[in-house]
């Protein structure tokens, strides 16, 4: 695994602070639907959270290759579609278990569970269908490294610097001593 650079540190930290910023801005929302009609402030909230979930699948699939495109179903079935359920559940007041699933009519705030789901929706839909910015290769196959990365001073370097030592050696006796097979004939 190499050592991520610069570039790559300044791209976690603004992740980061999107992520945290967006909590903040989470809270004033909610804060502010609780003053709206409970419907439309419960899916003002809902819509602020799958936002969420999208951002966080930004900031935790971001990378230097491109967007490599995959259909997963197992994610779809796994997590899309109860997160999905989940939300339908929570906003429509026959089905059961709504009365667990809804937001509290008092201060309008969603459950625990209901926000999770619309996070999780927010996730797993991109997440069904992009794994993500990784290298993608032409051939399909996997970059194979020919010569280990070697730390200077280390062990490994040590054992490398031997057997270089050795095979260059073999390499000069041989041609000081010529080739056996040519000489018996």
């Amino acid at each position: 695994m190499r050592k991520p650079d610069k570039k790559e540190h300044i791209n976690l930290f603004f992740s980061a602070f999107l992520i945290i910023a967006f909590i903040v801005c989470a809270n004033f929302f909610s804060n502010f639907t609780a003053t709206l009609d409970h419907t439309l402030g419960q899916l003002i909230n809902i819509a602020v959270y799958v936002v969420f979930g999208l951002l966080l699948f930004y900031a935790t699939r971001v990378g230097d290759g491109k967007a490599v495109k995959r259909f997963s179903p197992l994610t779809l079935i796994v997590l899309v579609l109860p997160a999905l359920l989940i939300l339908v559940i929570s906003m429509a007041g026959f089905m059961p278990l709504h009365e667990f699933l809804a937001a509290d009519k008092l201060s309008g705030k969603l459950s625990l569970i209901t926000t999770l789901a619309a996070v999780a929706l927010g996730y797993g839909i991109p997440y069904s269908f992009f794994s993500g910015f990784e290298m993608a290769y032409e051939d399909g196959a996997e970059e194979t490294e020919d010569e280990p990365e070697v730390l200077e001073g280390g062990v490994e370097a040590d054992v490398l610097d031997a057997q270089e030592d050795a095979a260059a050696e073999a390499e000069e006796t041989l041609l000081q001593n010529g080739d056996p097979e040519t000489s018996e004939e």
